[in-house]
């Protein structure tokens, strides 16, 4: 199964992530966050990890609100 880490999903704009992550310590909170996050749905996706699918649905959307707010902040 495919991981979703922030730069898979932005490519174009990786210089821009970095930036952020050396130069916005809250930047850089949300995108630790977001990581780990997506490592545990990974997690679970690949059946590493098993939860309830209300929980899994629960942590997908979290990720979403995650992705959505940093996706702010790169576009700033």
């Amino acid at each position: 199964m495919e991981r979703h880490s922030l730069l898979h999903e932005f490519p174009e704009l990786a210089d821009r992530i970095h930036a952020l992550k050396v130069s916005d310590v809250h930047f850089r909170k949300l995108f630790d966050a977001y990581d780990e996050l997506e490592h545990q749905i990974h997690r679970i996706n690949t059946s590493e990890e098993v939860v309830t699918d209300e929980h899994a649905h629960v942590l997908k959307a979290k990720l979403l609100h995650l992705k959505d707010d940093l996706y702010r902040r790169l576009q700033t």
